[in-house]
């Protein structure tokens, strides 16, 4: 009987090979060809202007795989040593499971020898576009997620590392709101 198992799991893995180099070929393929390139453009450009339109603050021109939210902009009331992009990117995912990257002082990290946090000049949250994933009601719903938590910046609150992974901390850090309020996103 393991023998048999044993065979059709080295089949199974075959089987599983020729399918990913098959999906890999197909992806390469599409990553080259001119009108699916304008189609993921376009999609990303849709989501921005739509943004923009609303009067969200975002980094122009739109980029080709994602639309970079101005955090600064959109939530002034916190100070960037309380992670803004941070915030603003756990109040959008709060409120409507819409997950999204902070590119700032989290993701900055760090200083070495002294270890005080990098502050950058840019305190962004990045709406990734995957290929091949959305559909223009995701567009939407994107949009309207992140026009309701801008609409209501005042109660998102700053944030404090509660967890601090000495690498990637971007990805595996744990953070808690600093001033709790019934009303405030993350509570």
């Amino acid at each position: 009987m393991s023998k048999i198992v044993d065979i059709d799991s080295r089949r199974s893995d075959s089987y599983r090979f020729e399918s990913m180099m098959e999906a890999l070929a197909i992806d390469i393929a599409e990553s080259v060809d001119d009108d699916h390139i304008r189609a993921r453009v376009g999609q990303v450009e849709y989501l921005g202007e739509k943004l923009k339109h609303a009067g969200i603050p975002i980094v122009t021109p739109i980029g080709g795989h994602a639309v970079f939210l101005d955090a600064r902009r959109i939530l002034p009331s916190i100070p960037q040593q309380q992670f803004p992009a941070q915030a603003l990117t756990a109040a959008i995912y709060l409120e409507s499971g819409v997950r999204c990257m902070e590119r700032g002082a989290v993701s900055a990290g760090r200083d070495k020898t002294t270890g005080k946090n990098h502050m950058p000049a840019l305190e962004l949250v990045r709406l990734a576009i995957p290929r091949r994933v959305y559909t223009q009601a995701h567009m939407d719903v994107t949009a309207e997620s992140v026009i309701r938590v801008a609409e209501n910046a005042e109660q998102i609150r700053g944030l404090r590392f509660v967890y601090e992974p000495d690498v990637l901390r971007f990805f595996q850090a744990r953070f808690e709101c600093i001033q709790r309020n019934a009303n405030s996103f993350g509570d």
